[in-house]
């Protein structure tokens, strides 16, 4: 009973986060003089007013579940990898380098090579702070917010200074790469009505399965999430903390790289200089803390995302909202997961048992406010 009540709330913690996420933007908007239905509902036209907005909103979605993967491996071993910008970073640029270099090679060979480079990028930039933190015990979170900046600066010395002058149309833009390396089809952009859907959603799709299955069903996984929940007492029963600390650094990164491969070859399909690190870094950490890692929660959180972020381009023009709010909406549910306890704790009280509200606060006890929770996926 108390483990059916326990997964109870955790299904609804995230929808009331939501719920009240948007509750809040419309106080907002009400308090700025603007009709909150009229804004909602711009949001929801914009997204869903025709096949090729549908389209859209998966394009987002993909290089978001990528990096919310990322991060979700990663907190299962109970490290905060910020780094996902940059990794993913790292994974557009090579996949596209790649894509650039072999203009006439055929399309079986010149695509798996460019995504596999990126995904390999992506690894190796996230290789390095997992290395520092297994062997100098270096903090993982100050590593790769710096690393996030030396691979943004990097990316434009390469751009502009290191890749071959034909590759280029403008200073800081590569040419768009050939149909033989592009997650495009014919097929895809008919269907969704002329947008830029491509396989890379399938991509996402089934690497939701896959890493549901290395941390369920895997060794490496059991280790990874022991790891999480206790490294001394996993030293303990004889797995190696260094390795696992390195290999869901390794794994979480190569995610991060294919987020940006399939927005290198799939939505953009060329690199141009970024002025900041790439959003969908910080954006997937929030989806997989709103998905509470897990890999349906992901795929919702990430289809969430991508209607709030494309909805809300319509809400301008079409109800005089400002599209900032839309921020305001994303960071507000953030808010409301992070202060979880307390919806938790709401909810065991709203059920008049005193017994439910003693295991939820037993259950808050047991964890270290000051720690990086791990083991969940």
């Amino acid at each position: 009973m108390n483990n059916r009540s326990e997964r109870i709330r955790n299904i609804l913690v995230p929808i009331l986060s939501v719920l009240m996420g948007f509750i809040l933007g419309a106080i907002i908007m009400l308090i700025s003089g603007q009709d909150p239905i009229t804004g909602y509902q711009a949001m929801l036209k914009t997204a869903f007013q025709s096949p090729k907005s549908i389209g859209e909103i998966f394009v987002t979605a993909g290089p978001l579940i990528f990096t919310a993967l990322g991060f979700a491996v990663a907190n299962s071993a109970g490290f905060f990898n910020i780094g996902l910008s940059g990794q993913a970073l790292c994974g557009w640029v090579t996949s596209i380098w790649v894509a650039l270099a072999m203009p006439d090679a055929p399309r079986m060979v010149v695509l798996p090579l460019a995504v596999l480079a990126g995904a390999l990028a992506g690894a190796l930039a996230a290789a390095i702070p997992g290395l520092l933190r297994a062997f100098f015990g270096t903090s993982e979170v100050i590593v790769t917010i710096m690393l996030n900046y030396v691979f943004l600066y990097t990316s434009t010395h390469i751009v502009n200074n290191v890749m071959s002058k034909d590759y280029m149309t403008n200073k800081g833009v590569t040419k768009v790469i050939g149909e033989n390396a592009s997650l495009r089809t014919g097929f895809l952009k008919e269907l969704s009505s002329g947008s830029r859907l491509n396989i890379g959603i399938f991509m996402a799709l089934i690497f939701l399965v896959l890493i549901w299955f290395l941390m369920k069903k895997t060794t490496l996984g059991y280790e990874i999430r022991s790891v999480g929940l206790n490294p001394f007492a996993s030293e303990y029963a004889g797995m190696s903390s260094r390795r696992t600390i390195v290999m869901s650094m390794v794994i979480s990164g190569t995610l991060a790289g294919l987020g940006g491969v399939v927005l290198g070859l799939g939505t953009f399909g060329n690199f141009f200089v970024q002025g900041s690190s790439l959003s969908i870094g910080f954006d997937g950490m929030a989806i997989s803390l709103l998905g509470a890692g897990s890999s349906v929660g992901i795929f919702l959180s990430a289809i969430l995302f991508s209607v709030l972020k494309l909805g809300g381009q319509g809400m301008p023009l079409r109800a005089g909202v400002p599209i900032e709010l839309v921020d305001v909406v994303i960071a507000a549910i953030i808010f409301f997961v992070a202060i979880s306890y307390l919806i938790r704790f709401l909810l065991a009280k709203a059920s008049g048992s005193k017994k439910e509200v003693a295991i939820v606060e037993e259950l808050d006890g047991k964890t270290d406010p000051t720690s990086q929770e791990g083991g969940k996926i």
